[in-house]
């Protein structure tokens, strides 16, 4: 009862709290969306222009994954998200709160989504890809309709893990002026050594975690075909009689 007492008296739970999580909610929204929205396109594009691909362009394919995408994975979030706060102002009018913060976090995150698309692409089976073109399909449909298809399940599963990455990183841009719940945890449970205050967030920061993975994965198995195939012949197995053989 004295742990509830202290969260009803806490200014920074009920004053500051709501306030914060909606900014968290609303970097991880802004960034999730873009990082869908360009990654997903770019990791399409890295495994068609690879050589042997649907439209092989290996110098381009080869700029953009060793020169953008491998650079932009290779620098810590946080120096990434000081570096580009000239780049967020310009864009935003402003460099702190969730909407700045968004910028570095989808900067930082579509790289590591669009490789998970690169590698979901690839283990698409070369056969299927070529029964496609057969048929006199196009590349564009083949994508459209083989590809990406195919590789629902796994980019589900890429982006529910892009999108636990991001909660993290919404917590350490909170600390550098992105707002949300890292930054309540700085002010209140670090500077102000509120134990209360840090351990409410981290309770509502691991709650995020679960739901969004929860989801992901009820996602993942509603696309899959392949689990819903072995299901059912499972089940037909199971209602063969059994044959007694006499002698």
């Amino acid at each position: 009862m004295n742990f509830l007492e202290e969260i009803a008296n806490n200014p920074g739970l009920t004053e500051a709290l709501p306030k914060e999580f909606g900014a968290t909610l609303q970097m991880i929204s802004i960034s999730g969306f873009f990082t869908v929205l360009i990654g997903l396109p770019l990791g399409v594009f890295l495994i068609a222009s690879a050589p042997g691909g649907l439209r092989p362009m290996p110098v381009t394919q080869r700029i953009l994954s060793d020169v953008v995408v491998n650079i932009t994975r290779s620098v810590p979030f946080a120096i990434l998200m000081v570096s580009l706060i000239p780049l967020a102002r310009l864009i935003t009018g402003t460099s702190i709160g969730p909407v700045a913060a968004s910028v570095s976090l989808s900067i930082g995150s579509i790289p590591f989504f669009a490789r998970i698309v690169e590698t979901s692409l690839r283990d698409v089976a070369a056969g299927k890809i070529d029964a496609a073109l057969v048929m006199g399909s196009t590349r564009m449909q083949v994508i459209r309709k083989v590809l990406l298809p195919e590789a629902l399940p796994g980019l589900i599963a890429g982006f529910t893990s892009t999108l636990v990455a991001l909660v993290g990183y919404s917590a350490m841009a909170g600390i550098i002026g992105g707002g949300g719940l890292g930054r309540l945890a700085y002010n209140y449970g670090l500077q102000r050594f509120d134990t209360t205050v840090m351990v409410v967030i981290i309770v509502i920061i691991v709650a995020i975690v679960q739901l969004i993975q929860l989801a992901g994965d009820r996602a993942m198995a509603r696309v899959d075909h392949r689990n819903a195939a072995t299901a059912g012949a499972g089940r037909r197995r199971r209602r063969v009689p059994a044959v007694e053989v006499s002698a």
